[in-house]
Order: C-alpha cells, then structure tokens, then sequence
C-alpha cells in the first residue's frame, strides 16, 4: 500500500503537505465519529432515562425501561444493514462519499427524534415514528463504524497503523462526553418537569447544526490511497462481501468473538447503569452521567497512549491483557455500585474508563488487518457491526430482564462475565492463527490476499 497522499489542498487551491494532510484526514475521522456517537449515545441516555415515560406512559416503569431500551436496541440491529450497504459502496466507489452519505443519514434521524410528539400528542404512532428513526441512526452508525477507521488507518504512514485507526475509534468516548454535557446542561438551566416534558429535545436538534459543521470538515479530506491505488489498478470487486468471507471462517468467527466484549460492558456500564442506578440503587441522574461521563474522558485520554504501544511492541500481549481486565473488572463493577456509596461508585465508573480502551483502540484495526484493501470496508463491517448487535446492542436489554427477573445485579454479573470469557479465549485463539505484528498493515494485507 502506497503512503503517497495525492489532491490533498488548502483552502486556496496550493497542495498541503504530506504531513497535513493526513493529520486532517484524522481530525476529519475523530470529528465526524464524534458526531455520529453523540447522536447514538444521546439516543442511549434518553432510552435510560427520559423515554418510557414520553413514548411509553401506560408500562409499568420496568416494563417501560425494557421497551425504550428494545427501541435502543432497534439501531444496533440496523447497523449491519448500514454496514453491508455502506461496505458494498465503500469498496466500489469509495471511502469518502459513503462517510459523508452516513453522517448526514445520522443528523436527519437524530433531528427529526427532536420533533416527534409524544405518546399524549399522538397514541401508538409515537412509537413507530420513534422507532423509524432510531433505524435510520443504526443505518447511518453501520455505514461509519468501519468506514472512518479504514479512512484514517489507509492514510497512515508506515508504522502507525494503530495510531492513526485510534482516532476515530477515540469518537466513541467523545461523542459521550458530548452527549452527556450537552444533556446535563440542558437540564440544568430548566425545572426537571420542563426537562421531562420538552427540554429533552434540546440536545436531539442541535445535531442538525453539529453535522452541518462535521460536513465542512468530512468535504475537505481526500479518498484513501488504497482505494485510490485499487481504482488505478482497476482491482474493484463486484460483489466485496462474498469475496471477503474467503478469509476463512476460523478467522471470521475468532475475530468477532474477540470485539464481543468491550460492546458488551461498554453499553452496560454507560447506558444501563443510568436506569439501574437511578432505580434500584437511588442515585440521581446527574451524579450517573457525570460518573459515566468522566469515565469517558479517560477513556477518551488514554487511547492515544495505548495506540502507540500497540505501533511499537505489538498488539497480542496488549489485547489479550486488556480482555482479562475486562473480565476481572466487571465482575467486581456492579457489587461496588450496589454499596452506595458515591465515592465508591466514581471508582467503578473510572476502572472502566482506564480498561475498555485497551482493547477498544486497537480493535478497529486488528478487525481491519483480516481482510485486504479490495474488500476491507465490507468485510470489517460485517464483523463490527455482528459484534455490536450480539454484544453491546443487546446488552442493556438483557440486563434489564435478568434485573427484572431475579432482582439482583447477579445475574448481570455472571452475563458480562460469560461474553468476556468468549473474548478472552477468542483473542488467546486468534493470536494464535494470526502472527501479530506492529508494522502495521502492509504486511497483513500481503499474507491475507495470498491466503484468499
């Protein structure tokens, strides 16, 4: 894969140095991901805390939980319709376009949630619209997830592979930072009656401003060079997705359930905790998402740190180590929220935020580096995308139910800790089929398009 970045300029039409320009393609990625976050995870806060009683009033506020969190679950399942379709374009024209067909898709489904009436204003039809845009989110996320990473990792230069495939992977943490301040701000400066009945909407609307920002900037960036370098060579492939299952179903299979884990707690610690927390446990919201929200920020910190191991030693040791934190932590996670004791609860909230980005930050790229450049976008979608719905789109649901069903937090416990085991053992097997190495993806390319 060739490092030369061609037709990349300034505002004034000279070419912008190699350098600058892959440090816009990045910001480009990172500001673009953050978006698209902010808008699924503003969605996640909403579900937790603010839905069933709009779209939901005659549930139980169990029952209600567990519906507004299905309408949550409804994006993750249309995220792989998102990804094959994007996948399928993304490997046939390019990168670039499909981005910003995404992230538009994305701001008109979050816009057009701000003005739904509730179920008063409208009975039964709240809900479908409710779900008819939640869709059009999951739609707009599948077509991002894999497609921002591919972007940035294709323009990285030799041996930073993993640094460059971390910026968008660190939107994930943004875009909650984002949702959750915008969110607790807006509920600040109203009654938390005037919050509950319109307030709410707030932060929903000014996504349409926040993509039109993120567009300006998405416009400006220049298609991947291996995509460029496929075009020239006229390698495209006509059906992407049927050619990247040629990678073989042991490596297929041990990929996905390696990335099964971080979804999982993740959507567990920052979505369902807001409604068990607040329920069960008697902590108020605010205090919730700001702990989920400085989780975020370390979260969001400390990718950059993990990327550069991962470019310099290697990705093996890394991951793994990361996936046994994430089983030890979570099985330790809800006993120290059910003391109530808000200190004790911060630092629950905080061990999450320093382990899911062991692994979170480099995921996107080892997820990337199973499939060659021709059929990259497809067959990295159709993993990621797998894991988010068998992992984190299911999880607050689930975890609702066996919450409903046995009335403790145990079996919660016992469910995360069984997905990371399946990780943990996926990434050990892996590992063992897949020689790791730090020199990014060149090399990986070579062996797998030999293999296919």
């Amino acid at each position: 894969m060739s490092d030369k970045i061609s037709n990349s300029t300034t505002s004034d039409g000279k070419p912008l140095p190699e350098k600058a320009a892959r440090s816009r393609v990045a910001m480009a990625t990172l500001a673009g991901t953050t978006l698209e976050w902010y808008d699924f995870f503003l969605y996640g806060t909403a579900a937790a805390l603010i839905f069933n009683k709009q779209f939901f009033p005659s549930l139980s506020p169990t029952a209600g939980t567990l519906a507004a969190f299905s309408t949550f679950a409804v994006g993750f399942i249309a995220r792989p319709v998102g990804g094959l379709v994007f996948g399928h374009f993304g490997d046939r024209i390019g990168r670039k376009a499909t981005l910003v067909v995404s992230l538009v898709m994305m701001g008109v489904g979050s816009t057009l949630i701000g003005l739904i009436p509730n179920y008063d204003s409208i009975g039964f039809w709240a809900p479908v619209l409710l779900v008819a845009m939640r869709v059009v989110q999951g739609i707009g996320l599948g077509g991002e997830g894999a497609g921002a990473t591919l972007m940035s990792m294709e323009h990285a230069p030799a041996g930073q592979k993993n640094r460059y495939a971390g910026f968008p992977q660190m939107g994930t943490p943004a875009g909650l930072v984002l949702a959750n301040g915008i969110f607790l701000t807006t509920n600040a400066v109203m009654s938390d009656s005037a919050f509950a009945s319109w307030g709410w909407r707030i932060p929903f609307l000014l996504s349409f401003v926040l993509v039109a920002i993120g567009l300006v900037i998405r416009l400006r960036v220049t298609e991947s060079p291996s995509f460029a370098g496929i075009m020239e060579k006229g390698e495209i492939v006509r059906f992407p997705l049927r050619e990247s299952l040629k990678v073989g179903f042991p490596r297929l299979s041990l990929t996905l359930a390696a990335c099964l884990a971080n979804s999982a707690v993740a959507y567990a610690f920052m979505v369902f905790t807001l409604s068990y927390g607040t329920q069960h446990l008697g902590y108020d919201k605010q205090f919730l998402v700001l702990s989920v929200t400085a989780a975020a920020v370390l979260w969001f910190l400390s990718i950059p740190f993990w990327t550069k191991i991962a470019d310099k030693y290697g990705r093996r040791h890394m991951f793994i180590g990361g996936s046994a934190a994430i089983l030890l932590w979570c099985i330790v996670f809800f006993p120290l929220l059910n003391t109530e004791n808000k200190v004790v609860a911060v630092v629950a909230f905080l061990g999450m935020g320093l382990i899911v980005p062991v692994t979170h930050c480099v995921q996107g790229s080892i997820i990337a580096d199973t499939f060659p450049a021709k059929v990259r976008y497809s067959g990295s979608s159709l993993i990621l995308q797998s894991g988010a719905i068998l992992g984190g789109g299911l999880a607050p649901m689930i975890a609702t139910a066996l919450l409903d069903a046995t009335g403790s937090s145990v079996g919660v416990t016992w469910y995360l800790a069984s997905i990371c085991t399946i990780s943990l053992v996926g990434a050990i097997a892996l590992f063992k089929i897949v020689p790791d190495s730090s020199r990014g993806l060149e090399h990986e390319e070579i062996r797998v398009s030999e293999n296919a």
